[in-house]
Parts: structure tokens; sequence; C-alpha cells
């Protein structure tokens, strides 16, 4: 039930992720059409939402660094 569930929420913030880079995409291409050719949207939207899904993961890990290594006395804050 566990592995269910943590995959059910990465593949939702993988999804909100390439939705949210598809919708950046639309507004560069809608705002500056003669630099953002159309035909390339596809990949151009494929690629800012991969890339705003490692931007999430990377906040994701360090939050866990921070707030975890308080509660464990192991993490980047904790005082010995």
């Amino acid at each position: 039930m566990y592995v269910r569930k943590t995959l059910l929420k990465e593949w939702a913030l993988f999804a909100l992720s390439v939705g949210i880079g598809g919708h950046v995409v639309l507004a560069l291409m809608l705002h500056t059409p003669n630099i953002w050719p159309w035909d390339k949207a596809g990949i151009y939207g494929l690629l800012i939402g991969i890339s705003v899904y490692v931007a999430l993961q990377l906040v994701r890990s360090l939050w866990w660094m921070f707030t975890e290594g308080r509660r464990n006395g192991t993490g980047i804050t904790s005082h010995r």
C-alpha cells in the first residue's frame, strides 16, 4: 500500500510539472511568437516540464535534509 501511494504521489508531481512546462511554453509562444517557433512547442514543453520536475525534486531533497536532520540529529542543521 505504501509503495502504491508513493508512486501515485510521484506521478502526480511529474504530471503537474509537465503541465506547468507546457503552460510556460504556451505563454512564451503567445507573447513572443517570432522567437519561439510553433513546430518545436512539444519538445520545449517537455524539456521545461522535466526541468521543473528536477528542480522540484532538488527542493524536496534539500527540505528533507534540513527537516529530518533536525529531528534525527544527523542532517545539515544538526548541532552536536
